[in-house]
């Protein structure tokens, strides 16, 4: 038995899906922690894409029981729209398959309104936001204004709740935003339809991993956007509106710390990042632009193209101490082919200082200047290649430097988009 944490080490788009369904074959349970449909996992099976933005990557393999957790916020017609797009190529065949969390808290019209709305009225300062309703479904959530999935599966309780909560969100809507107020029979006749179809799935799903945990089985609790993003330890206010560390995996799943066996964190041979805020190794010239196209990088969720980068060591070892990473995982690595050098950011420089460590003051990130080290590229398609000692000298090389500066073994190389284009170094369910 062994239950393993999948994050992202860096703003996230790492190809932590692929990774996920690759280990997905080891594990009994899948289970998403946090996050909502703001972030997207595409998976490349047998040529076929598939995109998903709730339900957790395992659910390709049939098998395995899927669960989206309490830190989960949920739009519910993406969810079921996710659901009927998977049936219909086969997957989801039975019920029990998909398990939701019944604490789950809901994304209604008026979170994406205020939002879209907000986020205009920032001008130059947006922060990057998808206009999915995520920050102001989790804002309820704290302010104990949020209805959860058992609201959501009581038509009785959800007219209660939509009741008490939608008067003052139509005259923040309104007044201060200068936006158009909701329809409350509009919204809960919509919203009573989703609860009757999603019903079947909702449940206590804390019980459920407890009986699991203690069968001994394997599980794999599969983390959205990246360390960076995450709402205390990255680049705030340039972040998601969750913890997307590996702490919250027991946090958003409801159980306890003592059950984590193995946190893998995911990186990509270089950095990108989606929407605004500091990225001090960013490539605004003809590098940049490669990385991007041969990178296919274009956000699963919005289309919109990343911004691309050097690998940022410091970026790297910031999500090493915040996770406490036992493994790694590198994507990508292929994409660095027909490069003759590269360059890794060892350091930041600001104002006549160095630091080896990420500043938690997003100004001060802001006037960073990376300090690089240059290494030898290589131009060999790695296609193929199933043993690191098959890869090119250069290619090692880089991995023993992302190694040594981490402090954290490799599990893992990923050479390619498909499930099989992968090195295997350390499975992490083989204890």
């Amino acid at each position: 038995m062994s239950n393993v944490v999948i994050v992202g080490t860096q703003w996230g788009d790492e190809g932590k899906g692929k990774i996920v369904d690759f280990f997905t074959e080891k594990a009994d349970l899948v289970v998403r922690f946090q996050g909502g449909n703001n972030a997207g996992h595409t998976l490349v099976v047998a040529g076929q894409k598939t995109i998903l933005h709730l339900i957790p990557s395992g659910v390709l393999h049939p098998q395995v029981t899927c669960i989206i957790g309490n830190g989960v916020v949920i739009d519910p017609q993406v969810c079921l729209q996710e659901i009927r797009d998977l049936k219909s190529r086969g997957y989801l065949k039975k019920e029990d398959q998909l398990f939701i969390s019944e604490n789950a808290h809901v994304i209604f019209p008026y979170h994406r309104e205020i939002d879209l709305l907000r986020e205009e009225r920032r001008g130059k300062s947006k922060i990057g936001t998808t206009g999915r309703g995520i920050g102001p479904a989790y804002e309820d959530k704290v302010a104990r204004m949020g209805i959860r999935m058992q609201e959501l599966v009581s038509p009785e309780r959800l007219k209660k709740r939509l009741e008490e909560v939608l008067p003052e969100k139509n005259l923040y809507i309104e007044k201060i935003l200068g936006g158009r107020p909701q329809s409350f029979q509009e919204v809960f006749e919509s919203y009573l339809q989703d609860g009757k179809e999603l019903k079947k799935y909702v449940t206590n799903t804390s019980i459920l991993l407890d009986q699991e945990i203690r069968q001994k089985k394997n599980i794999l609790f599969e983390g959205a956007q990246g360390t960076s993003l995450d709402v205390d330890s990255g680049t705030y206010p340039f972040v998601t509106s969750s913890n997307t560390v590996a702490a919250n995996a027991c946090v958003g799943s409801g159980i306890g710390p003592k059950s984590i066996d193995e946190v893998i964190g995911v990186c990509k041979a270089y950095t990108t990042r989606v929407g605004g805020g500091p990225f001090p190794t960013e490539l605004q010239d003809e590098v940049g632009k490669r990385l991007q196209e041969k990178g296919g990088e274009f956000g699963a969720t919005t289309g919109r193209p990343r911004r691309c980068g050097w690998l940022d060591l410091v970026v790297l070892r910031h999500a090493v101490r915040a996770n406490g990473l036992t493994g790694l995982v590198v994507t990508k690595l292929d994409v660095l082919s027909g490069l003759k050098t590269l360059k890794v950011c060892v350091a930041y420089k600001y104002r006549g200082e160095f630091f080896r460590e990420m500043p938690s003051s997003v100004e001060i990130l802001q006037e960073c200047e990376p300090v690089y080290d240059e290494m030898k590229g290589w131009e060999e398609n790695l296609e193929g290649v199933k043993r690191l000692s098959d890869l090119p000298k250069a290619a090692r090389t880089y991995l023993e430097r992302i190694e040594k500066e981490s402090g954290v073994p490799l599990s893992l190389i990923s050479i390619g988009p498909s499930r099989d284009q992968y090195i295997l170094i350390k499975d992490p369910f083989t204890r």
